[in-house]
């Protein structure tokens, strides 16, 4: 039986003007129950199995990451390109998006690292996107000892930043020293719960020091007119992109 609306806790609709402007303001927003709880299951069920499948390819020492992962398998394709995760995410960037790419990230037990603070849009091939947004769903429950996000909120102004060294825990403070010193704000999460992130507000994720492991799903969105810089990615590599070429590519589609 297909979930109904009725099921999601938020729905674009239901986004308040407060959060919409909180969004814009910080960066970033808590939106409870994104998904059903029938949903997180399934969803879960699916990243820990594809994980499973492709282990050799997706582990590093911070994490267990598989990129594009909707490409792989027709559960996760759902939950990458879920509707009402999509239409919050239009309702707060204010802008037309298409997705980017989504990434599958699960933290071990006990994995003892924590991801160091970054933003995300520095690392990107991208031109003419003002608003991309990544929603970090939690498909299991989320506190603080399991490897939640922590924000600093505003930092998405900061516009002009280069991309910082994941394995150097001072690189964003060396970088911009004045955000040493702004409010950082930490987001637990219930499973089906998501955190909207603008791709230039940065944010670091705690250790799982747990006894069970954190299963996260991120959908990267992009503004659709976004266009390709010619850097080099994996995810644009293959495709073949010229310089400033809007990035509509079957990889790519619009998600509303």
């Amino acid at each position: 039986m297909a979930t109904t609306a009725a099921s999601y806790t938020t729905t674009p609709n239901d986004l308040t003007p407060e959060a919409i402007e909180s969004y814009r303001q910080r960066g970033f927003v808590r939106v409870s129950g994104v998904i059903s709880p029938e949903e997180v299951e399934r969803f879960r069920q699916a990243a820990q199995g594809l994980a499973e499948r492709k282990e050799s390819l997706s582990k590093s020492g911070t994490f267990t990451q598989l990129v594009n992962a909707w490409q792989e398998d027709e559960d996760m394709k759902a939950l990458t390109l879920h509707a009402n995760v999509a239409g919050i995410a239009e309702k707060l960037a204010g802008v037309p998006l298409r997705l980017w790419h989504d990434q599958i990230l699960i933290k071990q037990p006990h994995n003892n690292r924590p991801t160091n603070y970054h933003q995300d849009q520095p690392y990107w091939p991208h031109a003419n996107s003002e608003h991309s947004i990544s929603a970090w769903i939690a498909l299991v429950d989320v506190p603080v000892e399991r490897g939640c996000m922590t924000f600093i909120p505003g930092s998405h102004s900061r516009t002009e930043l280069q991309a910082q060294n994941l394995e150097d825990s001072r690189s964003l403070m060396t970088i911009c020293p004045k955000l040493e010193w702004d409010e950082r704000v930490t987001v637990p999460l219930k499973a089906g719960d998501c955190t909207f992130h603008h791709s230039r507000c940065a944010h670091m994720a705690t250790p799982n020091d747990t006894d069970q492991p954190r299963i996260a799903h991120v959908v990267i969105l992009m503004d659709a007119t976004t266009t390709y810089t010619g850097e080099r990615h994996v995810v644009t590599d293959p495709l073949g992109l010229q310089p400033g070429q809007v990035m509509e590519h079957e990889m790519f589609p619009r998600v509303v």
